[in-house]
């Protein structure tokens, strides 16, 4: 087998992607949709203006006190584990209202045993723009573990969110004490996913009983004491190896038992796939009827797309649905994954990233539980031919209304260049503004140095840090120093006229996290939707806020959410540039504007 099949695809390989501009009749069928009143399928066109407004991401990591540095565990035997990097996550630990950063990192392997074992990090927000490093001080300890992904929830519903982090033979989850320290309870739970390479997961309530469900994705077969040698037999070109040479695990599905147990319920939900080579995620409600789905980026098998049937079972919809190949019929490297209304409809549309010589997929939501590949009309299969991408969410970075899309690059051999000189180890990062008529505009080179300096990228969490409305992101880079971009988009003269609003939800009957509730907002003649998702990115957790871009529009006419539970709450005449926290049966909780704090100089 050449182990460069996928890594090291050659110019030949690009020039001979086949486009094809597949056509879908809309609604061919008929779904019963959750948000009563599901509109038409109307667009809300803006000017097609192709110039992003001014808004500049920052690094400000070092002088936000921020010195994480992932520990790549690179050795010559080049074991798999040391390439894939790490996720990130935003967790508001202690809840006082601002997020506070997690690091994942490494562990030992036979090849790389350090005195300490590599650690991850809990960075304390300090609401002034500058975070503290409280790893010691709340308990949270690797014990050499290989760690990757990481999910944030509150499985017990005690009002403290709790972490879960995926590893290589062993997950851990971590409970929060709620007095900043947190213990292992893995072994209780029953949620150590052992003997497995954990990578992605996610929490959701997939039967709505009011308690968060635990996915947990599981990547290849891997026997780090006995590794396989790839690359060619030359001084320097030995490489880490293809998917291909390793058979794929299944995901694992785990029962909220509501007493600090799960139960593994994989095979009873119709789960059990050993195709799987996972890497990301997305947990939502894809089809809207009201009950979350699961959808899973795969490493050179098709995606996965499973239907929940609302009866605790999933039904596989992967070729029907036509979102697990690329236009062409392939598989792809499937690194990230998110799923978000880009077109204000109604419909969540589904991205995939990918590795070089491939493109990043968007997958249109046809409403009728079908999706239709519009990568090359998106015009998001143009410009990240030479990348290999990572994390990647969709967030309006500039709150015009519409979703962006944000994707970090990284390569997977650090000795690319040897064999394909046009490409690079580390990669710089891609920013895509929506225009709004179902496309995007490259806006990368509207940024400056920080956002364009080459890294090797790996996970991604966007967050609003400093609760100025304007939407930030933290990057791990595999082997690097980690990253903190501030959005400086309120401080902008063309930018800042544009509005926002948040949204954090408090659930009583539901989920406390609100996690699978729909909303939908309308301000003047914009309307918005949006869901409350499990994953996304790569391996990472997400601010669990829901933000929506307003645009020039100055007040927010109605908000309607739609609980897991069924209840269904409408907010009218809303103030805008503030969070609101929403308690479920109660309507609004707080309205609180934030100034926004000044961030490091």
């Amino acid at each position: 087998m050449n182990s460069r099949k996928r890594f090291l695809r050659g110019s030949i390989l690009a020039g001979a992607v086949v486009i094809l501009l597949a056509t879908s009749d809309l609604f061919a069928g008929r779904i019963r949709h959750f948000v009563p009143q599901q509109p038409q399928v109307h667009l809300q066109h803006r000017p097609k203006d192709a110039n992003p407004y001014h808004v500049q991401f920052r690094d400000v990591a070092h002088e936000a006190g921020i010195h994480f540095r992932h520990e790549r565990a690179a050795s010559p035997e080049k074991l798999y584990l040391e390439t894939m990097g790490a996720g990130v996550a935003w967790i508001d630990y202690n809840q006082d209202g601002y997020l506070d950063a997690f690091f994942v990192n490494s562990g030992d392997t036979p090849y790389f045993h350090p005195a300490q074992p590599p650690q991850p990090a809990l960075y304390r927000n300090n609401r002034d723009g500058t975070f503290t490093d409280v790893t010691a001080g709340s308990k949270i300890h690797a014990d050499g573990t290989f760690y990757f992904g990481v999910a944030v929830g509150d499985y017990d519903n005690d009002g403290y969110p709790d972490i879960y982090m995926t590893g290589y033979r062993h997950s851990v989850l971590l409970h929060n004490n709620g007095d900043g320290t947190f213990t292992d309870v893995t072994a209780k739970a029953g949620v150590g996913n052992d003997g497995n390479w954990g990578t992605a997961a996610g929490w959701f309530d997939y039967d709505r009983d009011g308690k968060l469900d635990l996915l947990v994705t599981n990547y290849v077969q891997y026997d780090e004491d006995h590794p396989v040698s790839c690359g060619e037999d030359k001084p320097g070109y030995r490489a880490y190896c293809h998917p291909d040479s390793f058979h794929g695990t299944s995901m694992r599905l785990y029962h909220n038992n509501g007493d600090g147990t799960f139960t593994d319920v994989t095979q009873k939900a119709g789960l059990v796939n050993n195709d799987g080579k996972s890497l990301a995620l997305v947990l939502a409600d894809l089809n809207n009827d009201g009950w979350p789905d699961i959808f899973i980026a795969n490493d050179t098998q098709r995606n996965f797309l499973y239907y929940n049937n609302g009866n605790g079972t999933f039904r596989d919809a992967t070729y029907s649905s036509g979102a697990g190949f690329s236009e062409d019929g392939r598989p792809e490297a499937g690194m990230s994954a998110d799923a978000a209304d880009v077109m204000n409809n109604g419909l969540l549309y589904l991205f995939v990233s990918h590795l070089d010589f491939e493109l990043n997929r968007l997958y249109r939501n046809n409403g009728d539980g079908t999706f239709t590949d519009d990568t090359i009309a998106s015009g998001l299969g143009q410009t990240n031919i030479l990348n290999s991408s990572f994390g990647a969410r969709f967030f309006d970075f500039d709150n015009d209304g519409w979703r962006d899309l944000l994707v970090i690059n990284g390569h997977i051999l650090d000795n690319i260049p040897l064999y394909h000189p046009e490409v690079t180890y580390a990669e710089e990062k891609k920013l895509y503004r929506n225009v709004g008529d179902g496309t995007f505009v490259d806006a990368t080179r509207t940024q400056g140095a920080d956002f364009r300096a080459p890294r090797v990228g790996r996970g991604l969490a966007v967050g609003d840090y400093d609760n100025d409305g304007w939407l930030d992101f933290l990057v791990n880079n595999n082997g690097q120093d980690a990253q903190l971009f501030r959005n400086d988009g309120r401080n902008e003269p063309a930018a800042r006229g544009n509005h926002w609003l948040g949204v954090r939800l408090i659930g009583t009957k539901s989920n406390r996290d609100g996690n699978g509730a729909h909303l939908k907002l309308v301000a003047g003649d914009l309307t918005s939707y949006d869901q409350v998702k499990g994953g996304m990115s790569y391996m990472s957790a997400q601010d669990p806020r829901v933000y929506f871009g307003l645009g020039g529009h100055e007040r927010v006419d109605s908000l309607q959410v739609w609980w897991p539970s069924g209840l269904k709450e409408t907010l009218s005449n809303l103030p805008v540039d503030s969070i609101l926290t929403i308690v479920e049966g109660t309507g609004v909780a707080q309205a609180r504007r934030y100034a926004g704090i000044p961030g490091p100089k």
